[in-house]
């Protein structure tokens, strides 16, 4: 990992018109250097970039809060110039995107790859107010949340009544709630601590970053909901840019990062999270971890219970000027779309 600064100065104080043009990009986010947006995202655009740009663009990535703050912080370390990018989950500020919390109702996530391309039309359709104040990458998703418990087998509605479960959002938290769990926000760094003192019962998180979370050893039972792999909801993941960083740029080094972003990255993001979850749930299947999945037709009262949160969402937007029935029909629409 790059800790270097490229200067624009050479001997003599002379900058040549190459070096006067270098540009160094620091990278923030909140998770270790081996989970799966680190070393299967951000790494491979690293490299696109630097390429790309001839060399003439430094990317520097700093995982685990390496510059300082806290994850819900990111997206403001981005919109106020502490850091270039950043990459963290709207969710972690609650009700300030609330258009985008669409994707984070129950029952509105499938896979990494279906969802990341569902959110390239929906941002473009609608989520340009509420990024307004950066320049977006990337907005994408992983893969759908799973139960990940400490001691109990949640096999059943009723199983969770009154247990303490992670939840990484405002939506999420309502979703748990509604179900008859206690929710309890944090973010995902804090959650293998949590689970250890007792803190929570369990946690909603998807395959693909349990192993970077070093959770393996404090969880026992694993619940997915309908199909194979299937999970109760989704949290929206942003990697953006600070604007006037973007717009101090070269047009040509302007045009680089709009080669490498946007649908070219989320064609990168969506299946390198969709194999992620995969080779982790394996290793589970492997070792014999108790995995319960709960079919489809079985997940009537959990969608019964749930309903009010998604009542709820679409209340608030049309109480913001929106038409949320349609917002919402057009996100599964998209949802749909994004599986084909």
């Amino acid at each position: 990992m790059k800790r270097f600064i490229i200067s624009g100065i050479v001997a003599l104080g002379v900058a040549t018109p190459v070096a006067a043009q270098e540009v160094t990009i620091r990278v923030h986010h909140f998770l270790s250097a081996d989970a799966p947006m680190h070393k299967d995202v951000l790494m491979p655009w690293e490299t696109m970039v630097e390429e790309a740009s001839g060399g003439r663009i430094d990317v520097q990535l700093y995982p685990s809060m390496q510059l300082g703050g806290k994850p819900p912080q990111l997206y403001d370390q981005a919109r106020d110039g502490i850091v270039d990018v950043s990459w963290t989950l709207l969710g972690y500020t609650p009700g300030r995107f609330p258009v985008s919390e669409v994707f984070e109702l129950p029952f509105m996530s499938t896979t990494a790859t279906a969802t990341t391309n569902a959110l390239q039309e929906f941002q473009a359709k609608y989520l340009g107010d509420e990024l307004k104040d950066v320049h977006p990458l990337l907005i994408h998703a992983p893969s759908a949340y799973k139960f990940h418990m400490a001691d109990q087998q949640v096999a059943s509605l009723e199983d969770l009544a009154g247990l303490k479960i992670r939840a990484p959002s405002r939506v999420m938290t309502d979703g748990l709630n509604a179900l008859g769990a206690t929710a309890v926000g944090m973010p995902v760094p804090e959650v293998a601590q949590s689970l250890s003192t007792g803190v929570i019962d369990g946690a909603v998180i998807p395959w693909e970053v349990v192993g970077s979370l070093r959770i393996e050893d404090v969880t026992q039972g694993h619940t997915e909901l309908g199909t194979e792999n299937g999970g109760i909801a989704g949290s929206v993941m942003a990697l953006v840019m600070n604007k006037a960083k973007y717009d101090g740029l070269p047009d040509d080094l302007k045009q680089v990062i709009d080669d490498n972003s946007g649908a070219a990255l989320a064609a990168i993001a969506g299946p390198a999270f969709d194999n992620a979850e995969e080779v982790e749930r394996q290793k589970y299947v492997d070792a014999g971890a108790t995995i319960t999945v709960i079919p489809e037709d079985q997940l009537g009262p959990w969608r019964e219970a749930s309903q009010p949160v998604v009542d709820a969402w679409v209340e608030a937007m049309d109480s913001a000027g929106h038409d949320g029935q349609a917002m919402l029909d057009d996100a599964r629409a998209m949802l749909e779309a994004g599986a084909q």
